[in-house]
């Protein structure tokens, strides 16, 4: 039973806002706690971030340099969350606040200074904002020290390259492994181009689905954060920063990211990526209802949140959400 099943008892706290909180619709009616973001990528390299089970069929089947392969498999949250959380912190530091830092001040850093580097350039240090157990929005949603858990899960990317076999409401995807071999070759004429070196690397091409994003707590300004950050790594998406995983200067990782409209049925997320239908009116009329209704509210308890915490920031005000 996944958290939704409860879904008809929850609403979203905001006793701790200094403003009034209002939906159009209940959250029974919405997909949360679960957030889907929508994911288009021709090319991810995720290093080490991919799992494959090929160990689990034939080798007859899964050879790797097959065209027809069928290989499923996993990649790795590590990535995906260190790709989103950067996305969180550009939002919170474009308006006017400081980031958590997402190492300890004490680590054993590479690079002498770094961290007061830093400091200096948009982040406060980890834990510095921790008030009676509550730290700063990405302190909260992220995770902090000892047994402070993250207020958001950042599940897996199931994918395989059968479509009838992805479920985009499990957080699924359509793509297609490969592991590629590059070879670094002499450049004088004494050696006729010889390889010099050979790297393997994994990688997947036309991911195409859902990432699942549960959130422990629904409170609304988690929403509003990711909802921004998931808006800026689609703008960005081709700065070099925000891109997603490895190989970046080959137009890896450049992704098409979308908040996939939280109204929907799960039936209707389906049907997002089912590519014999079109959406409904119904569908349409959800996301009139979510951009001009919902999607602002939840930003604005994002402004209200980190306004408080930062006195140099201005509370949003009532017109700002009309």
């Amino acid at each position: 039973m996944t958290m939704r099943g409860d879904r008809d008892t929850q609403t979203f706290d905001d006793s701790h806002l200094d403003i009034d909180f209002e939906l159009p619709r209940p959250v029974d009616e919405m997909l949360f706690p679960d957030l889907y973001v929508g994911l288009d990528i021709d090319l991810l390299a995720p290093g080490d971030g991919i799992v494959t089970d090929r160990h689990h069929a034939s080798a007859d089947r899964y050879e790797s340099d097959d065209p027809q392969n069928q290989i499923a498999g996993q990649i790795s949250p590590f990535t995906l969350s260190g790709w989103l959380r950067h996305g969180c912190e550009r939002v919170v530091q474009t308006a006017g606040a400081t980031a958590c830092h997402p190492g300890n001040a004490d680590a054993d850093y590479m690079l002498s200074d770094v961290y007061e580097r830093d400091l200096s350039d948009g982040y406060h240090e980890k834990g510095s904002c921790v008030d009676d157990d509550a730290g700063c929005v990405i302190h909260d949603l992220f995770g902090g020290f000892g047994d402070r858990a993250g207020r958001v899960i950042r599940r897996p990317i199931r994918f395989s390259p059968i479509r009838r076999q992805v479920d985009v409401t499990k957080g699924e995807a359509e793509a297609h492994y490969r592991q590629l071999n590059t070879q670094v070759r002499s450049r004088n004429a004494e050696d006729e181009g010889q390889p010099l070196r050979q790297a393997t690397r994994d990688v997947v091409g036309n991911l195409v689905g859902t990432w699942r994003l549960t959130l422990r707590e629904l409170k609304p300004e988690y929403v509003g954060l990711l909802v921004e950050a998931i808006d800026h790594l689609d703008t960005h998406s081709d700065e070099y920063a925000m891109q997603l995983g490895g190989a970046r200067n080959f137009g890896a990782g450049i992704v098409d990211a979308q908040v996939v409209n939280p109204l929907y049925t799960e039936a209707e997320l389906r049907r997002v990526y089912n590519r014999a239908q079109d959406a409904t009116s119904g569908m349409a009329v959800k996301d009139d209802i979510w951009r001009d209704q919902c999607r602002d509210e939840f930003v604005r308890a994002l402004q209200a949140r980190t306004a408080a915490r930062d006195g140099d920031l201005p509370m949003p005000t009532e017109e700002e959400s009309a």
